[in-house]
Formats: structure tokens, sequence, C-alpha cells
């Protein structure tokens, strides 16, 4: 039988080295011990592959669901997804491990999706369904996209879809992996099946599949990285819900790195859906307060509410402090806070009666936060006109901030803590200006603003944190386009 190798005839590379190494993994399909992997595609039909990248969160984290300003970096790491359409009304997915096959193949209909009436099931219905069986919750984030399109936009597969998964954005590290396999399967799924899908709606798209199929209750800031990044740009990104504010160029003589901690993080852990009902609850509590109309609507509660607009970043810090920091509960009970605000205006978590959550430290976080994020945009972007130490060092200072904010709400980790004192004992006289745990928290990455020639810096961080903890940490390190710079590419093979 003749060789056959994958050749791009639509598509530009955009100087990313990735992708040649997964078209090598591709055309690698054929010598894959799993049978999965050698028959998973037709050789005479076209492939279509689409490019996400994961983000490092430079500022802004929780305070996403808030209404903050966030500030997030596109990284060098990408997921790629191969999409060949199939006759048969199924999906096949398949994800590389170490390029390898082992156990990660999932396979269903497209019927499961739909009731006897041809009506398509409720999300709830497919969250149960995924969460059945653990072999193959994974399959979620990837399955989830062709319901997403086919409740938000009514579209109809006629068709089914063979899939391949390869990541090189590490799990569990905070580095918002699960967003970039949302958006690079939603971009593939998009092309292939000539579906015109505008960026920002696609990764609103994407956080419901995250929220509602998957049932882990993240923001949206992730998934509009991922998409709407720029390479070496930083996303400003306005949650209410999702304003993009363009970008912001990363002064020449300044650079990001992240380290990765080595403890893993998840946006499904208890803390941080505590700390994020704490900060509903806070708002709840805030609205009451200042006398806002209040309507309860099922297990929420809806607020007419002109001044914040229904966001508590938009409450300044000094209103805060003035009006009602000392106001708010530092704990309250679920059954407490049910019995006497009825509910909150957040329709993804739920609040557990018998639980005790952390009010005050949650929503002084999302004001403070946005305030922090805010001023640390106005000074980059005034680092861009003239070179400053003293504000290369404000914004350390904004990241350190941030981060023992984290530590506050009960979101930071050992690790994380550790690594921000390596940066922190570092200093500026050797090129670190500030470091901050990223994402959710709990674990995961840690940012850190340094000059651009402090890479040496960075590594000798890196070795003090393997001989302090054991652990060798990922420098994460460089940018990349998101997945709508990137367009996709359109390969046929040519038998050799």
């Amino acid at each position: 039988m003749p060789q056959t190798n994958f050749e791009i005839v639509r598509g530009s590379v955009h100087q990313t080295p990735d992708v040649e190494a997964f078209i090598e993994t591709l055309n690698a399909l054929g010598d894959n011990p799993a049978p999965q992997a050698r028959t998973l595609f037709d050789s005479d039909r076209e492939i279509i592959v689409a490019r996400a990248p994961g983000r490092l969160d430079v500022m802004g984290g929780i305070a996403d669901y808030s209404g903050s300003l966030v500030l997030e970096l596109p990284i060098a790491e990408a997921t790629f997804v191969a999409l060949q359409k199939d006759e048969e009304r199924a999906l096949r997915i398949l994800t590389l491990t170490d390029e390898t096959a082992r156990d990660n193949y999932f396979e269903m209909p497209l019927a499961v999706f739909e009731r006897d009436d041809n009506e398509v099931i409720e999300y709830a219905e497919a969250r149960k369904y995924f969460a059945a069986d653990a072999k193959r919750h994974w399959a979620a984030y990837v399955a989830g996209i062709l319901l997403a399109l086919m409740r938000e936009r009514n579209v109809r597969f006629s068709e089914g879809a063979r899939i391949l998964v390869s990541s090189r954005v590490p799990l569990g590290k905070g580095v918002s992996s699960s967003a970039a396999l949302e958006v690079a399967t939603m971009s593939a799924v998009a092309a292939a099946f000539e579906i015109e899908i505008e960026a920002r709606e696609l990764a609103l798209l994407c956080q419901r599949v995250e929220n509602l199929v998957v049932g882990a209750p993240c923001g949206v800031m992730d998934q509009m990285t991922s998409a709407c990044g720029e390479e070496n740009q930083l996303l400003a990104l306005l949650c209410q819900p999702a304003e993009l504010l363009g970008t912001i160029p990363i002064p020449g003589e300044l650079r990001f790195w992240g380290l990765d901690s080595g403890v893993r993080h998840s946006v499904g852990a208890g803390d941080y859906g505590s700390v994020r009902v704490g900060a509903f609850m806070g708002y709840r509590i805030i609205a009451d307060l200042a006398g806002l109309p209040i309507k309860q609507t099922g297990e929420t509660v809806s607020i007419s509410d002109e001044r914040w607009r229904g966001f508590l970043s938009n409450v300044s810090p000094t209103e805060f402090e003035e009006r009602f920091a000392a106001r708010l509960p530092e704990k309250i009970s679920g059954d407490e806070f049910i019995a006497r605000y009825w509910g909150m205006t957040d329709a993804v978590t739920r609040i557990e009666r018998a639980r005790s959550y952390s009010v005050r430290v949650a929503a002084a976080h999302a004001v403070y936060e946005n305030f922090r994020v805010r001023t640390f945009a106005e000074n980059l972007r005034a680092e861009l006109k003239e070179q400053s130490e003293m504000r290369r060092s404000l914004l350390g200072e904004l990241m350190y901030q941030s981060h023992a904010s984290y530590s506050t709400c009960g979101l930071g980790s050992t690790g994380t803590d550790s690594l921000v004192e390596l940066v922190r004992n570092e200093g500026t006289d050797r090129g670190l200006y500030g470091a901050k745990i990223t994402g959710g928290g709990s674990g995961g990455t840690v940012a850190v603003l340094g000059r651009r020639d402090a890479g040496p810096v960075i590594d000798e961080v890196a070795r003090l944190y393997q001989e302090r903890t054991g652990r060798e940490p990922y420098v994460f390190s460089g940018s990349s386009p998101g997945s709508a710079a990137f367009g996709y590419l359109r390969l046929q093979r040519t038998k050799i």
C-alpha cells in the first residue's frame, strides 16, 4: 500500500512551529499501535485542522464572574483538533496522550442528543449522560460543542465527524487547557460544516459547553482569550459579560512568564465555587443595602441595577469601604442566606444550605481586583510610551497585591506562595518585578513580570523551587495567535 502524507491546500501556519509537528503526528497515525488511531480517518476525504492556545492570566482572574476587567495572554502552547466529516451520523473522538491512543477513545451516535420527536435534548440531560461514566466525562468538552450548536444555532448535522485531539497545553496547571480544547473543536466544526460564527460568539458558546455540559462554573475570559487573543499582546476583556476592549502590546523591554507550581488546579474545585458563591452573595446583600428593586425568579433573583449595571466589580473601592464592607457578614450559612435573601443572580453555581460561605473577603476581592487591573492596564500603556523603573515596580506591586488577595479568599497554595516568594527574593535588581497566582487559584501556575533579558533568572527561580519542593516547574514562555487569528487549515492526502 503506497504511503500517504497530508498536504496543506488552504490556510497559513502563521509561523507557529507546532503546526509542522502536528502534521507529522497525523502522518504517523498509520504506525500508531492503537487500532482506533490507524482507522480514524478516511484517506479519500479532506481534513480540517484548527488550533487554539491556552492562556496566561496576567491580571483579573476570578474577578471575571463579577464583571472585572481582565488582562490575558495567549500562550505558545496550543491544542490542535483535526476533523473529518463522516457519512454516518456519529462522533468518533480520539485524544492523543504522549502521542499514543491509550484508552482515550469515545464514540457515540448523534441521536443521543435528540429525542424521538427530533427535538434536541436539554443541557442537563447531556451533563448527566457524560457524568454517568468517568471514562467518557472528558468527551463532554468535545461532543458538547455540537450540542451547543444544535441548541443555540439550530444546526442540524446530517453527517457525523471523526475528531483527533492533540494538545500541548498541560492539564491541571491553570492555563486553561479546557478552553483551548473547546475553542479548537468549535473552530474545526464551524469550518468543516460551514457555520459562520464570529470569534466572540464562538467563545460564549464554548463557555456554555463548560458551564452546562461539563458542569464547571468558569467565567468567560479563558474562551475569549483562546478565540480572540493576539500574539504578544494582552487581551483586555471587560467581563460585562464579554466586552472586548482591544489589546495592549507588551512593552519591548518587558516579558511575561508562567511558572507551574506542580499543584494541580481545577476550576471545578470546591474552593473556587465557594468563593464565587460568596462574591455573588455579597452583591445580593449590597443590592439589598442600597435599596435596589429585587425580584425572585425561581432559584435565582433579578436585580434592577442601573448604577452598577448588575456587576459587583463596578462598585468603587471607596464606596465599598464607606457603605458596605462593614455591613457584609464575614460568613453566612447557605440556609440563613436563602431564608433572608431568597437567592443570588448567578445561575451557574448553587448554594449548599449546610455550607458556610465567606462573603466579605470574596466581595472585597472582586471590587479591589477590578481597580488593580485598571491601574495595571493604564500603567502598562504608559510604559509603551516612556520606560520607567518606578512604574515597573508599581506593576509588580499590583501583581503581589492580587496574589495576597487570592490567599485571603482561601485560593492560595504552598506551591504558588513559594514561587511568588522566590520571585520577590530575586527582586527588581535582577529584573523580576512581580508575580501572582493565576486563574481559579488553589494551585496551578504563577504569572511573572520581568525584564526581557530575565530568562536566566526565571530558570534560577525554577531551580530553587525544585530544590525546595522536589517539583520541577514547567516554564511557560512565549505567545501565539488565538484561533480566530490562526483561522483553519484544509488538508488533503497525497500519495508518495
